[in-house]
């Protein structure tokens, strides 16, 4: 999913940057708070992790900013601060979770799928289609007996259909889900993903999952 990283540490925001990346997330970064805020109003995010001490303009600023805006973005906090008064602040301003440095990044993941799960109101890390499986916790993708090997992209489109199965997304939606900012690939990109999920998702399958909506978009469904 889209996930926005405010972090002042250049040194941890990067390395937060390439694991979630590998982790099949798409991600923009910003070390400033009032970038921050520019970033959650014009794009649409999953979740975003906001360290509390940035220049500019702080975490708890940042957070009380968008809620005023109506920007539901869930965030979790980056705190150095191990004191239950900075804790309450942040869930108090808006923070749907809290993450003391220095922190397990493990720990990290694990945060961002109970957040997922409580903004999808899905009760487990797998996701179901027929019998299409994504476990989001193992990164590992079946159907029926058969293992699927899903390039990062791939597997974060994948993602994002199947917790949206039954609805039609159009393309823009699926681009700006699956796609960072700094993307600049052809207008064509997710015509071009769709193809190679229907490669390795639905060739030689009776029963078709990926289905075209003419003038619309795509939906991921069991029926025809």
């Amino acid at each position: 999913m889209r996930i926005l990283i405010a972090e002042d540490e250049q040194d941890l925001n990067e390395l937060m940057q390439k694991k979630l990346t590998r982790e099949g997330y798409s991600v923009d970064a910003c070390i400033d708070g009032r970038d921050a805020v520019e970033y959650l109003a014009s794009g649409h995010y999953d979740a975003a992790i906001l360290d509390i001490m940035m220049p500019g303009m702080s975490g708890l600023a940042v957070l009380e900013e968008i809620r005023k805006r109506d920007i539901p973005t869930p965030v979790i906090s980056l705190t150095a601060r191990d004191s239950v008064e900075d804790r309450v602040r942040g869930l108090d301003a808006g923070a749907a979770d809290y993450i003391i440095k220095p922190f397990s990044f493990k720990e990290l993941m694990a945060r961002l799928r109970v957040l997922m799960r409580k903004t999808w109101q899905t009760e487990s890390n797998v996701l179901e289609v027929g019998d299409l499986k994504l476990d989001t916790a193992s990164q590992r993708v079946n159907r029926g007996e058969r293992n699927i090997d899903l390039s990062t992209r791939e597997y974060a489109l994948l993602q994002y259909m199947m917790l949206n199965k039954g609805v039609v997304l159009t393309r823009d939606q699926i681009e700006n889900h699956v796609w960072n900012y700094d993307y600049e690939g052809g207008t064509n990109v997710v015509d071009v993903y769709i193809r190679y999920l229907r490669r390795k998702i639905d060739e030689g399958e009776e029963k078709k999952l990926i289905h075209t909506v003419w003038g619309r978009g795509y939906v991921l469904r069991e029926d025809d």
